[in-house]
């Protein structure tokens, strides 16, 4: 399967201040490919060096096989891209910007633009300065969607909608994309990350630390542990042979236990801590080093 995004060795710094450094990855299409970062990390700054919004030093980025430096135009009509802040006129009322986006592109559309007000129950006929937060991300969803483009840019699409037009808004990624369309997802939620991308990206400080699938990352032997004992509430995680657990527990006053897959938050924290594997804890102890101790 071709990719429509390939990102090699991308630079950017801002002076003193920090970009990008080195960053590779790729994006097969189809795929609803999963960009992850903690605000500072670097996600806008690839994003808009993906789109050519800002210059970078050393590296490529070749989006839909072609080069942004030397063919931006041709790109930007095949891409869908959504900011994490939208900005539009006040006074125009939502039809006359939908037009508007449309007629930049030099495209008719008003079908595609129809089912997606409808889909995201947006009132055309209603002036953008009338609009809440949430309403105005889904005009700048149906923007980015409604000519129907080969690869669709999201930065932070959810923030403000309400979880039914969030449930919405990903049935409608689904469907472009099991039609051919690819989407990059930039996002802090996990869950996001968690139940619609296949691959992931997770940048730190300007820098990418890994690039694997959904599966891959989430994978991880480690337990959360919780247990009450000798009137104490206790929580850790533990990682290792759950018979060795189970026999450094015995002989202690346990009055209550609980040995759970860690939440989805603690395998990606792993990744921004200093001390970053998720490990045994206490080297045999039955307690271990608590985290959390007190419940």
């Amino acid at each position: 399967m071709p990719n429509v995004i390939e990102i090699r060795h991308l630079t950017k710094t801002y002076g003193k201040c920090r970009g990008v450094s080195d960053v590779s990855f790729q994006v097969a299409k189809g795929d609803i490919f999963g960009f992850l970062g903690p605000n500072g990390a670097g996600k806008s700054t690839t994003i808009r060096s993906m789109l050519g919004l800002i210059r970078f030093q050393r590296g490529s980025i070749r989006i839909l096989g072609k080069d942004i430096r030397t063919d931006r135009e041709g790109i930007l009509r095949e891409v869908g891209y959504l900011p994490s802040e939208t900005m539009f006129y006040p006074k125009m009322r939502v039809k006359d910007l939908l037009r508007m986006a449309a007629d930049v592109r030099k495209k008719d559309c008003r079908k595609e633009a129809g089912k997606l007000c409808q889909r995201l129950q947006i009132d055309v006929d209603k002036k953008i300065s009338d609009l809440s937060l949430g309403n105005r991300k889904k005009v700048g969803i149906v923007c980015a969607m409604q000519h129907r483009p080969k690869l669709f840019v999201f930065d932070e699409p959810t923030s403000g909608l309400d979880p039914l037009m969030q449930n919405e808004f990903f049935k409608l990624v689904q469907e472009y994309t099991a039609e051919g369309a690819t989407c990059m997802l930039s996002t802090h939620v996990l869950s996001e990350v968690k139940n619609y991308c296949k691959n992931t990206a997770i940048m730190k400080e300007g820098k990418l630390l890994c690039v694997d699938s959904v599966a891959n990352i989430t994978r991880t032997s480690a337990k959360r542990v919780k247990l009450q004992r000798e009137g104490r509430q206790e929580s850790y995680l533990y990682e290792g042979d759950i018979n060795e657990l189970v026999r450094g527990l015995a002989g202690h006053d346990i009055q209550d236990i609980l040995i759970e897959e860690p939440s989805l938050e603690e395998i990606f924290m792993h990744f921004y801590t200093p001390d970053a594997a998720l490990r045994q804890e206490g080297e045999g102890s039955p307690a271990g080093r608590q985290e959390d101790a007190t419940m």
